[in-house]
């Protein structure tokens, strides 16, 4: 994050992305993780002629779990892409409610939805024990299912901290 993005300190907002930054910093090692698996799967395949079905889907659910838990890292490093041609010309204050009606009225009912209903989704993959359709595929499919609503928690919570700096800022008057 360059100088002109960084944000005026909020203390409960400073400490809530503070507590989400240390979970992404800490799940970001699954990337490690990933390259290894990469590597070793690239060894069988082409050295032994023998990849493994395992493998391959724990690639799949590391790269699912490093890019989930980055969603609410990058909301609270302000460092998620923004496409948009005015947003930079605007005003700091403009910015700020702009940020505040667009969390209100878009990016909070969305995460509300995707997490209340990523909850049966779980619950049914954990009834029911869902496993990989593939005869050597990994186990227990509901516990990467159960990143989905674990991951849009934090990132609603990413999302209230931004909505509580906004409006404590708009309320204070500073840029």
């Amino acid at each position: 994050m360059n100088q002109q993005d960084k944000l005026p300190p909020v203390p409960l907002a400073d400490a809530i992305d503070r507590f989400i930054q240390r979970i992404g910093m800490s799940v970001a090692w699954v990337y490690v993780l990933l390259v290894l698996v990469i590597m070793l799967q690239v060894i069988l395949r082409k050295g032994f002629s023998s990849g493994l079905i395992a493998l391959e889907e724990l690639q799949w659910h590391l790269y699912a779990i490093g890019v989930m838990f980055g969603l609410s890292y990058a909301q609270t490093t302000n460092s998620h892409i923004r496409v948009d041609l005015f947003y930079s010309r605007l005003r700091a204050r403009t910015k700020r409610w702009v940020e505040v009606i667009g969390i209100l009225t878009l990016v909070l009912p969305f995460i509300l939805v995707v997490f209340l209903h990523s909850i049966d989704f779980v619950a049914d993959s954990w009834r029911i024990n869902e496993h990989s359709s593939a005869p050597s595929g990994l186990p227990w499919r509901w516990l990467i299912k159960g990143t989905i609503p674990v991951t849009f928690a934090l990132l609603g919570l990413a999302v209230v901290s931004r909505l509580i700096r906004d409006l404590t800022l708009l309320v204070k008057g500073e840029n």
